[in-house]
């Protein structure tokens, strides 16, 4: 987006906020990363489609909603962040009683939602540190449940502003991933919304069941210092927990980074922690874990942006 287009913006009707060169250590539940070069928060829904008409073709985007499983590299993004937590918060039940849920809705409050309207099936959301958009881009789950078992349909948006509904068969979606399946011609699309299903069940029910996994988190998360949530996904038939441990890597830290003492699947930051700490210790743990037990661990966090010169 260069100058000309930055007037043009400026003498539009958008109704949302646009600034420019933003820590993202403000907006990533690491509370690490560099620059980017702009952040646009839309005012709602049709304020983002408009400015996605607007925006130029070769400008690189990123969708973000509570930024709790990204690392921004300390050399900043190029582009335009796309911040949709606020902006597309709608959450009702529909005429078919499924829930239609948009994009930067956090999982506990649909979770909430869910069992206020007596739905069964929602529980697990509340143990998911982001929002709805993150969890359709990597089938995030836990305890046993994914989200994508949920999904009726999902509302997208292109680069040119243009709404389209898929379903699953428009993906290849497996454990903590989801990839757009080139014989469906889907190109470069952010999720807004979906609509999701769940059976009927009691009210108290699902709030115990609530209660019991945020204290389950409590107990066994590192939930007092900035982190990202799991780290790596589990192997087939193993925890990369488990293996972390295994390989005496509990405590391990570089820089502000640390593997925490409490769960081995966390990396913590202690109070200053660089985005290049982290994910150096990203790598070390990767290298560690593969030279003695030979699994090499697949990252779950999304990493973007440059390296620092």
């Amino acid at each position: 987006m260069d100058m000309s287009e930055l007037k043009h913006f400026a003498n539009s009707t958008l109704r949302g906020t646009l600034s420019q060169n933003v820590p993202m250590s403000k907006h990533t539940s690491w509370r690490a990363g560099g620059m980017a070069e702009r952040i646009y928060q839309p005012a709602d829904l049709e304020d983002l489609l408009e400015f996605l008409r607007g925006v130029a073709v070769d400008e690189p985007l990123y969708a973000l909603g509570l930024g709790s499983n990204l690392l921004v590299r300390d050399g900043g993004l190029r582009g335009t962040v796309l911040l949709l937590h606020a902006a597309l918060s709608a959450l009702h039940l529909t005429e078919d009683g499924s829930v239609y849920c948009e994009a930067g809705v956090p999982g506990a409050k649909l979770a909430r939602y869910a069992a206020l309207h007596h739905l069964h099936g929602a529980e697990f959301f509340a143990g998911i540190p982001g929002t709805l958009g993150g969890m359709l881009a990597m089938n995030a789950g836990c305890y046993g449940s994914e989200t994508w078992e949920k999904v009726l349909r999902v509302q997208t948006v292109d680069r040119h502003g243009e709404v389209h509904i898929r379903t699953a068969a428009d993906y290849e979606i497996g454990y903590r991933h989801v990839a757009k399946l080139a014989s469906r011609n889907v190109q470069e699309e952010f999720f807004l919304a979906a609509w999701l299903q769940f059976p009927r069940g009691d009210e108290e029910a699902a709030r115990q069941g609530i209660k019991a996994l945020l204290s389950k988190r409590i107990a066994t998360q590192p939930l007092n210092l900035p982190n990202a949530g799991s780290v790596f996904r589990n192997p087939p038939g193993d925890h990369a927990a488990r293996l972390i441990e295994q390989c005496r890597l509990k405590g391990r830290q570089i820089g502000g980074a640390q593997v925490s003492e409490k769960h081995a699947n966390f990396i913590v930051n202690t109070g200053a922690a660089t985005a290049t700490d982290i994910e150096n210790l990203i790598n070390e743990i990767q290298a560690t874990v593969q030279q003695q037990t030979g699994v090499r661990l697949q990252c779950e966090v999304r990493i973007v942006g440059k390296a620092r010169n």
